[in-house]
């Protein structure tokens, strides 16, 4: 291993002997839709079952379990992470930790799961996060001690993590980025028109039947825990669709509003779907997949992270990725793919013109403006869905990153062991 610490651009490191074994995610539910009254910790348990299934594990084999969820939105949540691992079939006498980084926090529970492998304090992990932005709730702080007469205080807790208060709201932070690289609307548009084609292009070709599960109404077991009983709404059956993309109009999306400020390129189409669900993966040392006859997903290599003005702060994946490419000792034209987060269309515009990327090989399979960006699931998915394409392409090295509010950034690096170039 490799590290490096630098107070003005981030820090890093790379890995050896870890990989990713394989994963799954629930679809993504659109806001207020079929997934609108499933707990977070259902949501995640669903995820972890079927990523254990696809890497050839079990519960048992499982030494750490680490968990993402942003938005605490069901009673039980201070839980979850705890709940996710016990209710996946990991023993009792496992533990499990919450992990927060925002939007960050789905690649954070992979570096979590991957460090603590390095450190020799695991040989496999659970990794993932579950989001059901649908439930955040209302609030109102300090009730216990009582309200002022004629203000009770509520706040929407949606609304709120949309808002940075010590800089601006995140739309605004997408209309920075559109000033400073001077991103049209038109720009805006065409890219969330690509990203649902590339979205619809990838479900004909059923690419994306290799991540997603099916969802039913279910009960879940662990013995002698109470057990949890998920219930779909009664009309639905094998809930496996994506609810959030459908094919787009661009005369359509031209007519849109501006969402953020008057004249403003974002709009509710062209920024990432607020959604619900979950994704998990499975990280091991690779000499333990090899003695089980495992075959691996992907190997992770490196990790960056990054911090920079809040107030653009959608660009905050371009010094994690210079980073990441400097301590593995890499060029932007050695990687074959990469995954950036699209929270916002001028975001990533922002981004692929700062890095200098060629948009034929980033978000093949389209992003959150068209599946939808629940918050913690997020960076487990896109780090899912680079290692199957990937595989799939025959890429030696691909990258996976996101913005994060409050103006972080985050990438890891993967590198194909199946590859043949």
């Amino acid at each position: 291993m490799k590290a490096c610490h630098d107070k003005k651009r981030g820090f890093a490191i790379t890995y050896d002997d870890v990989c990713l074994m394989g994963g799954a995610r629930t679809p993504f539910g659109k806001l207020c839709g079929t997934l609108g009254r499933i707990s977070p910790t259902d949501l995640g348990i669903c995820a972890s079952r079927a990523a254990l299934e696809k890497s050839g594990l079990e519960g048992p084999d499982i030494d750490q379990v680490f968990y993402a969820n942003i938005g605490q939105c069901s009673t039980d949540a201070y839980f979850l992470a705890r709940h996710v691992g016990l209710y996946s079939g990991v023993p009792e006498t496992t533990p499990a930790a919450m992990v927060q980084r925002i939007c960050g926090s789905g690649f954070e529970t992979v570096i979590a799961g991957v460090e603590q492998i390095a450190l020799g304090k695991a040989q496999i992990t659970l990794c993932g996060g579950a989001e059901n932005m649908t439930l955040s709730p209302t609030v109102a702080f300090g009730n216990r001690m009582g309200y002022p007469l004629g203000k009770p205080g509520f706040a929407d807790m949606l609304w709120e993590a949309l808002n940075d208060t010590a800089a601006v709201p995140m739309g605004h932070t997408a209309e920075n980025v559109a000033r400073q690289y001077g991103i049209s609307r038109a720009e805006a548009d065409e890219f969330a028109r690509q990203s649902v084609e590339r979205y619809l292009a990838a479900l004909e070709r059923r690419f994306l039947k290799g991540e997603l599960i099916p969802m039913n109404s279910t009960v879940f077991e662990a013995p002698g825990l109470n057990p949890r009983k998920l219930e779909m709404p009664k009309i639905v059956r094998n809930f496996d669709s994506d609810e959030h993309a459908r094919p787009v109009d661009p005369e359509a999306l031209s007519r849109l509003s501006p969402a953020f400020i008057p004249d403003g390129v974002q709009t509710a189409a062209n920024s990432s779907g607020i959604a619900d669900g979950a994704a998990s993966v499975v990280v091991a040392r690779e000499t333990v997949a090899r003695t089980r006859n495992l075959r691996p997903l992907a190997r992770i290599a490196a990790s960056a992270t990054s911090a920079l003005d809040p107030r653009v702060m959608g660009l905050g994946p371009v010094p994690a990725i210079r980073l990441l490419l400097e301590i593995a000792g890499l060029e932007i034209s050695d990687i074959g793919l990469f995954e950036i987060n699209e929270a916002f269309a001028a975001q990533y515009i922002g981004c692929e013109r700062a890095l200098e990327l060629d948009r034929d090989r980033c978000n093949v399979n389209g992003g959150s403006i068209a599946i939808g960006h629940p918050l913690a699931a997020t960076g487990t998915r896109l780090t899912l869905t680079l290692a199957r394409e990937m595989n799939a392409r025959d890429a030696r090295y691909g990258i996976a990153a996101a913005c994060i509010g409050g103006g972080q950034g985050t990438a890891i690096l993967l590198e194909n062991p199946n590859a043949t170039v």
